[in-house]
């Protein structure tokens, strides 16, 4: 049985090597842990001194948990900074921003519900 199949119990193990990869903004990485039509887990990893675009989503909320490093999730200019084991949660049409301003990676989870690709608006 490969990593990314399931069992005969129906638990699928998955792990970055086994998971559908992309590259997003200024060489950040993205691993789908889980997709499905009602939620959606990534893992993400920005190297240091590297952000993502100002933006909003129309239906999804969100909820930021970091496993590593230092998070800033900007938000009409307040930054707030999360360390590992800490979580924010970002609703529907909350303008944020993710941003390493730190030396080292940053390493955390993406939870989003209804899944928020292609529910992304720039701002």
């Amino acid at each position: 049985m490969s990593e990314s199949s399931a069992d005969s119990s129906g638990i699928r193990k998955v792990t970055t090597d086994t998971a559908e990869h992309y590259v997003w903004g200024n060489q950040c990485d993205g691993w789908h842990l889980l997709r499905s039509p009602n939620v959606s887990v990534i893992t993400d990893r920005m190297p240091p001194g590297t952000s993502e675009v100002a933006h909003h989503h129309a239906k999804s909320q969100q909820l930021f948990f970091v496993l590593s490093g230092e998070l800033v999730l900007e938000s009409d200019g307040v930054r707030h900074v999360l360390h590992a084991r800490e979580s924010a949660h970002v609703p529907p049409h909350l303008v944020h921003q993710a941003i390493n301003n730190s030396a080292e990676p940053v390493e955390f989870l993406v939870i989003s519900e209804p899944p928020s690709h292609g529910d992304r608006v720039l701002s």
